[in-house]
């Protein structure tokens, strides 16, 4: 088999055994040594291997719960990585996996891949011995997906065998994990609060008449995640920051408050309650139906920015893109009675 082919070779067989769930342990079930991340799964993304990451994160400093909201980013063309390098395996755990691929007795591909992976990680091709010389020098980074956006296709772009690293270098890999694609892990992470808006009247109002929107002040804070790698001296820390709130009333005969539909944050909060006496104030966030909803309801949409940027202990950070999270109401809208004598 000529050299260049080897690589893929490997990886094609590993990838069909792991999918037989024929694979040892020591590619797939890699544990992480504490905190409530998410793992990645573990086995072949069709071209290599893959390991359960070992990003841990924290929200506002404390253990992460795993209940995140649903974030999505006002740069239709960006997304958090779907996949990076980080490092996953020491030379006596590549030499363990190859001894435990020689147990898989099937057909006889448990030597075919145990040769396979001698002839790359001890035969000089392009490693030697496993690198059992430069035990506790470095590492073996493999490919790991981010458990939010597995099933996306660009979750397969890291599609390298595990491969070394020294101590204190930097991969010359653009996938490889830094402090920024920690911050943009971390984005799916922020665990953002459900837009469901507190209105007066509630759940039915009428026609023409003003109906004040707000956000509970307390819910709406900034809120941070923390995203780091044990071991490397790597995090990031990511925030969000409510910025403001816009309002879809459901139906084109409306008219809202402010008349863009945009409420800003102002001192800590996102509109005003109503309160007895305000009857006659126009509200600083709401909105006004001009007809009624019939024998239905109106599906009124609030949708919360949050403005979010990164900092690290390594890197001055910068700004991510804008983040929307949103829910609908049903909004019951009915004629003003009047009574004729």
């Amino acid at each position: 088999m000529k050299h260049a082919a080897r690589p893929a070779a490997l990886a094609l067989v590993a990838a069909l055994l792991i999918t037989a769930q024929a694979a040892p342990a020591a590619w797939a079930d890699r544990k992480n040594t504490g905190g409530t991340s998410k793992d990645a799964e573990g086995g072949a993304n069709g071209r290599t291997i893959n390991v359960k990451t070992r990003v841990q994160t924290t929200v506002n400093g404390n253990a992460a719960t795993g209940k995140s909201g649903v974030s999505s980013s006002v740069d239709g063309d960006w997304t958090p990585p779907a996949c990076w390098y980080e490092p996953a395996f020491s030379p006596k755990e590549i030499e363990a996996t190859v001894k435990k691929w020689r147990k898989v007795k099937i057909l006889g591909l448990g030597d075919l891949v145990g040769d396979l992976f001698d002839a790359y990680y001890k035969d000089g091709k392009p490693y030697k011995d496993y690198n059992l010389d430069e035990q506790g020098k470095g590492m073996f980074w493999a490919a790991a997906i981010n458990p939010n956006r597995k099933d996306e296709p660009e979750a397969s772009a890291c599609d390298k065998l595990p491969f070394w690293v020294p101590d204190n270098a930097t991969p010359k890999e653009p996938l490889a994990i830094t402090p920024k694609v920690l911050a943009e892990y971390a984005y799916d992470e922020l665990p953002l609060p459900d837009t469901e808006v507190e209105m007066a009247p509630n759940a039915e109002t009428k026609v023409n008449l003003p109906t004040w929107v707000w956000l509970d002040e307390a819910k709406f804070k900034e809120v941070s995640v923390t995203a780091s790698l044990p071991g490397t001296g790597l995090s990031a820390t990511t925030t969000a920051k409510p910025v403001s709130l816009r309002i879809d009333p459901g139906t084109k005969d409306a008219e809202t408050y402010p008349a863009a539909g945009e409420c800003p944050v102002v001192k800590g909060r996102i509109g005003a309650p109503w309160a007895k006496g305000r009857s006659e104030e126009t509200p600083p966030c709401g909105v006004k139906y001009l007809r009624s909803s019939g024998d239905g309801s109106y599906g009124l949409r609030a949708t919360v920015t949050w403005k979010i940027s990164w900092t690290s202990t390594t890197e001055k950070g910068d700004d991510l893109p804008d983040g929307e999270f949103g829910a609908d109401q049903d909004v019951v809208v009915k004629e003003i009675q009047s009574v004729n004598r």
